[in-house]
């Protein structure tokens, strides 16, 4: 017992086990030395990985949409795409070329440091949006791994999606019966969707057409000659009661098997908002969206936000316009609201709307996120970042590919797309969708010819 306690011996016992423990045969601990120095000092026997580079940053407008893509020294290139309904955005996009090219894609991070500052809120953070997915989809490529193994992994292998842009075509009319009709199509539709959202009052042609609707002038609602959403103002008692009937009679329709989401402005004071809100509590709403701000309103206006939060069950939600992650703190840490929309081709892309969703699981708000109009590459991208989420991710709205074409240019999408209101994800590199691009050509404009060369 005293020899096992005899300092040299255990400096002894000691230098034997490390030795076995750097490797099978080490006979000695100078032996040992020797070889860890050799390991170390060794020159490695093949060339090192050349370092892939961007080469070119390129847009054309398919179908509508700014698709973007990147190039690359090792022939990888990475796809994106902003909304169908924002083909303007072209030279926006190629204004950031020169900050890309020679950067290395793979450190997506890195490079989004370079542009990110120099976006907007909608619509001119869509640019930088999209070119982040198309830098995620070359790292993706690049590693052989889909992307949501780059954000940290899924966390599911099914993605609920609502309705969204279903729910859009054709537009319908501003009577409680003209909304149980459309419920009761996207209820009974192949999708299976758990969750239908549908435009409301403000957001919807009731501003223009609905006779005494509001105390103000209506504007002409989607109308070229007039911005998104044009009216705002003080709602009047018919107003009210039109919209909480249109609600009853959808609630009639899903009853409690379909989850009923308003899409509600922007447009309504804050007392109006307050009054409606309440008034609809009975109805079980999943939430009630962009009541004061939303679509094309560059601020946030978190204060107003936390006095209807805290007026009303009903779930309020906001976000799709609203660009990275410092403009969401507010909203996320006075628990302005319940639940938050970013849209992934707006936020700042991939990685924002990732960091978006942590910080508000952190304090108690659930995620919704927009993509109504995000096109077949910007679904690919909320099929990868939804499933990496975490648990306090509701649905995403679901997009469709518009021309009704662009299914035929794009490979890599499950037959069918959804399935019970779910996408199954993926895990094929990068986004995992490829153009066809022999079919593709067919729909680039002459100033677009040389996109995929």
């Amino acid at each position: 017992m005293k020899g096992n306690s005899n300092p040299s011996n255990r400096r002894d016992f000691i230098k034997k086990t490390t030795a076995g423990g750097l490797g099978i045969g080490l006979l000695s601990t100078s032996n040992s030395a020797e070889s860890v120095t050799e390991k170390d000092t060794a020159q490695p026997t093949t060339s090192p990985k050349a370092k892939i580079v961007i080469t070119d940053l390129r847009c054309a407008i398919i179908g509508g949409s700014p698709v973007i893509r990147i190039t690359t020294s090792e022939g990888i290139s990475g796809y994106g795409q902003a909304e169908t309904s924002k083909p303007y955005l072209k030279p926006f996009v190629l204004f950031y070329k020169d900050y890309l090219v020679g950067e290395d894609p793979t450190n997506v991070e890195r490079v989004m440091m370079k542009i990110r500052r120099m976006g907007s809120f909608k619509p001119y953070g869509s640019a930088v949006s999209a070119i982040e997915m198309a830098l995620w989809d070359i790292a993706g490529k690049a590693a052989g791994l889909p992307v949501h193994k780059l954000l940290g992994g899924k966390i599911r292998d099914h993605v609920r999606v609502y309705n969204g842009a279903v729910a859009r075509l054709p537009r319908i009319g501003i009577e409680p019966a003209d909304y149980a009709q459309s419920v009761s199509k996207m209820k009974a539709s192949a999708e299976g969707f758990t969750i239908i959202k549908m435009g409301i009052g403000f957001h919807s042609r009731m501003g223009s057409e609905a006779p005494g609707f509001f105390y103000g002038e209506p504007a002409a609602s989607y109308s070229p000659n007039n911005p998104p959403h044009p009216n705002r103002g003080a709602l009047t008692e018919k107003g009210l009661k039109r919209i909480i009937a249109c609600v009853a009679a959808m609630k009639e329709v899903l009853g409690d098997e379909v989850g009923l989401a308003l899409d509600c402005g922007p447009g309504y004071m804050l007392s109006d908002a307050i009054r409606l809100a309440n008034a609809l509590e009975p109805y079980n709403l999943m939430w009630m969206e962009d009541l004061l701000t939303g679509d094309y309103t560059p601020y946030v206006m978190a204060e107003n936000y936390l006095e209807l939060t805290r007026s009303t069950t009903v779930p309020i939600h906001t976000g799709e316009q609203i660009y990275l992650r410092q403009n969401f703190r507010e909203l996320i840490e006075k628990n302005a609201v319940r639940v938050i929309g970013p849209d992934v081709a707006d936020v700042g892309g991939l990685s924002e709307i990732k960091w978006i969703a942590e910080y508000a699981d952190l304090h108690g708000i659930q995620m919704a996120p927009h993509g109504i109009f995000d096109g077949l590459i910007g679904l690919a991208a909320q099929v990868q970042v939804c499933a990496a989420m975490p648990e306090n991710l509701i649905a995403f709205e679901y997009t469709l590919g518009n021309p009704e074409w662009w299914y035929d240019i794009v490979t890599g999408l499950p037959d069918p797309i959804v399935k019970n209101g779910l996408i199954e994800v993926w895990d094929r590199p990068g986004l995992g969708l490829e153009f066809n691009v022999k079919a593709a050509k067919q729909h680039l404009a002459e100033e677009d010819r040389n996109f995929f060369d």
